[in-house]
């Protein structure tokens, strides 16, 4: 269902169906992407990075990001284009984080799950140590 909302870039009100801002912004987006996109595909500029499209086009480097992790942007086109890890910054071409910081994610995660199935193992240990053992005595005293 559409729903009423502030454009998070102009703060204009607008019914939010398919996009996430107005239409004049979005016009404005689109109107970027066309000039970065005319940019990189001329013979002389495939191999520009990042910063060059940026200081050529005068589009914000944000935006120019947003355009490849969209896909909109095909980086096996352009070799020199990325974007960067979400947790380190190195410049990568496809995903959220870089390779290493995933195998550090990984590792971490691996180490929580063993450390949680030890303390498991721990628990059931002493869940079977505790077992409650009646004497014939504790049985004379009630009266059985």
């Amino acid at each position: 269902m559409n729903e009423l909302e502030n454009c998070p870039n102009c703060g204009k009100l607008f019914i939010r169906a398919l996009r996430g801002v107005c239409n004049n912004c979005f016009s404005e987006v689109e109107n970027k992407f066309k000039t970065v996109h005319n940019f990189i595909r001329r013979r002389e500029n495939r191999m520009a990075t990042v910063d060059e499209v940026h200081e050529a086009t005068e589009v914000k480097k944000d935006l120019i990001y947003q355009f490849i992790r969209e896909g909109r942007i095909l980086l096996a086109q352009f070799p020199n284009l990325g974007f960067p890890c979400e947790k380190c910054g190195t410049f990568i071409k496809e995903g959220r984080i870089c390779e290493s910081c995933r195998k550090e994610l990984r590792s971490g995660l691996d180490q929580l799950s063993k450390e949680s199935a030890f303390q498991d193992r721990q628990k059931q240990r002493e869940r079977e140590k505790i077992q409650t053992y009646h004497s014939l005595e504790d049985r004379i005293k009630r009266g059985r």
